[in-house]
């Protein structure tokens, strides 16, 4: 592997789009001025083009699990589906297990299976769509058996969109409410995605004090990434953060572009864009 690799990228193929696996309205995609040409989808092929152009060798693909599938607007893209893709694209996609809590030990059945049989390589969890901040109880049987896999976990931090307006939810993942999880599962890799915005610095404290604390500058065009994260990224965090995308939120061409023209230092750079990943998520076994 000598590419970049992209930690955060959704399943969005006219699949997952026409069976409502994405959690995206329209109006969210006309918020994030997401192209009219792609809203009702991507096919693999179509961004594995994509990825190429960019530079990007490898995609960690969300089998995303968008809160309690009981409720109205729950949402999940099978594992199943993510699985078949890495099958076809074993050099340029890992799968990402989704996390909902609330199937109790199914979910953790599933987990398991997920990692021993289909070799999905970490965890990943909404909690805006479990409306539980990330230090709730209801996570640590989770936290638990990611410990037990010897896996890491990615989770949105910071502030949520409205991202359905049939189901608006409240924001409920302060990077601070790592601080509990991380004394408490010291030997859990836990990576708080989104950047934290906006509470930036708040994420950053975080990765400051734990050891077993990362973070990623995805679901926000590089250009418009926060001066602090930045100056972070560049310097004394170079070890704790990585690049992604939350494709479709932002396109692979462009984030990759915008962060070359941010002119990091090499050092810096090489980790960002693939070391520490292939370090976290242990790529290169």
């Amino acid at each position: 592997m000598s590419g970049i690799i992209d930690i955060v990228v959704n399943m969005f193929t006219p699949q997952e789009v026409k069976l409502g696996q994405t959690g995206l309205d329209e109006d969210f995609k006309k918020q994030i001025r997401m192209p009219e040409e792609m809203r009702a989808g991507v096919t693999i092929p179509d961004y594995l083009k994509k990825m190429d152009q960019a530079g990007v060798e490898k995609s960690l693909l969300i089998a995303v699990r968008g809160g309690d599938i009981r409720v109205p607007e729950g949402f999940e893209v099978p594992y199943e589906s993510v699985h078949s893709v890495c099958q076809e694209y074993p050099e340029r996609f890992s799968g990402l297990a989704g996390v909902d809590p609330f199937r109790g030990m199914e979910g953790l059945k599933d987990l398991e299976v997920a990692v021993k049989e289909y070799g999905f390589v970490g965890a990943h969890l909404y909690p805006h769509w479990c409306e539980l901040p990330p230090d709730h109880r209801k996570y640590y049987p989770y936290y638990a058996k990611c410990c037990e896999l010897d896996i890491p976990i990615m989770m949105q931090v910071g502030h949520n969109l409205i991202y359905s307006r049939n189901r608006r939810l409240p924001s409920v993942g302060r990077p601070i409410y790592l601080d509990q999880v991380a004394i408490d599962f010291p030997d859990l890799k836990l990576i708080g995605i989104h950047i934290g915005i906006p509470w930036t610095e708040e994420m950053i404290s975080m990765c400051w004090k734990h050891e077993n604390v990362y973070t990623a500058g995805d679901a926000y065009a590089p250009k418009y990434w926060p001066e602090a994260f930045v100056h972070y990224a560049n310097s004394y965090g170079r070890h704790k953060v990585m690049f992604g995308t939350d494709w479709p939120v932002i396109d692979p061409i462009r984030a990759v572009e915008e962060f070359n023209d941010l002119n990091f230092r090499d050092e810096a750079r090489d980790l960002i864009l693939r070391e520490n990943a292939i370090q976290v998520f242990k790529l290169n076994q």
